[in-house]
């Protein structure tokens, strides 16, 4: 008797989701892909394919019915969390995430709200439903604070509000969402013009209609690449960031391993495991960024999905040998995945960019061939071209292209990295 072909749905069909997506066609699976976008480069791989959003939990749910998937996963997108732990405790399936919990780790205000329960680190909080909540907010944290959309990711509407720190002149170069009047201020607004400014820029992230206003917290950044099995977290990396100077908070470089002390990184590993836990996570991966504080670790953010970014697709495994995509989607199917690390290096990326408040039409990105081939060198890659409009690096969308680099110490990674991204020039034509 031939035995029937298991089927797993997969919510995104994005560049991020395709080693996802080869894992569980490696595995036997018939695979089912989701994708709001009919272009979207991992349907050329998929068994089905599904022009739905991720977003969209009834629809998806129904799509469901229809394939009777044998598991429905997502790999590194928040929203998508949500709608696989909807469908998946619909159709009875193996928790790797309740719904309650999923929403506690995709909400923002949900999440804090869970972690404050449980005693885990975190900033000082405020979940505004409106601008005078968000106004009330700001002056308990004195004007100095974060301000981000409740249920977004890749720094989308993420911006600093420093109204003590620049005096009469505080330039803030917002960009408008749609919709909304450009916030770029004159350099005269008022500290309410300048309150409504970007609680405006923030709202128009926000989904939901909720904007976070929390204390800015100072220090190095690092997320925790983690596997949890049987609500057990298991710690794989702690991966150092690299991020862009406010008022806008981009991530422009990751590398593994993380070079803090080694009394620090056990800190980080204690919150990071005490935040997984207090989430709830059961059989799923976990991506945690953490600020080490002059107070000690505490969450920025928690993900029950794998890193973006390519932290868990290529840094992982490039620095420890350990397939973690490939984990998460054994994980799902019941089976006990291999996380034991096989070597330890040095692994680094660094995304190409055109400047926090460059703006206008990119005319050329220059990559000399000497670069290709040469010993540690990994992969570069280019996510726009000529003619593609530029706004700055005010989220990850702005970011151009990427370069990873490997060496034999987290050092040796980083300074090539730095040394073939000098030699990648990036030309905008301005204001077109």
């Amino acid at each position: 008797m031939v035995e029937k072909q298991k089927k797993m749905m997969i919510l995104g069909a994005s560049e991020l989701q395709v080693p996802a997506i080869r894992k569980a066609k490696e595995l036997g699976y018939q695979v089912i892909c989701v994708d709001y976008n009919e272009y979207a480069v991992g349907f050329e791989l998929a068994d089905i394919k599904l022009v739905v959003s991720t977003l969209d939990q009834e629809e998806v749910y129904r799509q469901a019915l229809i394939y009777q998937p044998d598991v429905v996963i997502t790999s590194t997108s928040d929203g998508p969390v949500r709608t696989a732990a909807y469908v998946n405790e619909k159709l009875g399936k193996r928790p790797d995430l309740s719904y309650e919990n999923a929403l506690c780790a995709t909400i923002k205000s949900k999440m804090r709200d869970r972690l404050n329960k449980y005693g885990v680190p975190i900033p000082e909080y405020y979940a505004a439903a409106d601008y005078a909540a968000f106004s009330e907010a700001v002056d308990k944290l004195g004007g100095n604070c974060i301000v981000k959309p409740a249920d977004n990711a890749g720094s989308r509407g993420v911006v600093l509000l420093d109204l003590a720190g620049h005096g009469a002149e505080r330039p803030i170069g917002i960009e408008a969402p749609a919709g909304h009047a450009n916030p770029m201020r004159t350099g005269h607004d008022s500290d309410d013009e300048i309150k409504e400014q970007v609680y405006r820029y923030s709202l128009g992230n926000a989904r939901g209609g909720t904007v976070m206003v929390e204390e800015y917290m100072h220090g190095a950044e690092v997320s925790v690449e983690i596997m949890v099995i049987d609500s057990e977290p298991h710690i794989l990396a702690i991966t150092d960031k690299y991020i862009t100077p406010p008022p806008y908070f981009v991530e422009l470089a990751h590398c593994e391993p993380s070079s803090l002390d080694a009394g620090t990184q056990e800190q980080i590993r204690k919150v990071a495991a005490q935040a997984v836990r207090a989430i709830g996570i059961e059989n799923a991966p976990a991506h945690v960024e953490i600020k080490v504080t002059e107070e000690g670790p505490k969450i920025v953010e928690l993900a029950a999905r794998l890193g973006g970014d390519f932290i868990t697709s290529k840094l992982v495994p490039l620095s420890t040998g350990i397939d973690m995509v490939g984990a998460s989607v054994l994980l799902a199917t019941g089976e006990a995945p291999d996380l034991a690390p096989k070597w330890n290096r040095g692994a680094a990326i660094h995304f190409i960019h055109a400047g926090q408040e460059q703006e206008g039409v990119l005319t050329r990105i220059t990559v000399p061939d000497a670069l290709y081939g040469q010993a540690g060198m990994e992969e570069i890659s280019l996510y726009k071209k000529p003619g593609d409009r530029v706004q700055g690096t005010r989220s990850s969308n702005d970011r151009l292209g990427h370069v990873i680099t490997t060496g034999e110490t987290q050092e040796q990674a980083m300074e090539l990295g730095r040394q073939i991204l000098a030699q990648i020039s990036v030309e905008v034509e301005p204001g077109k």
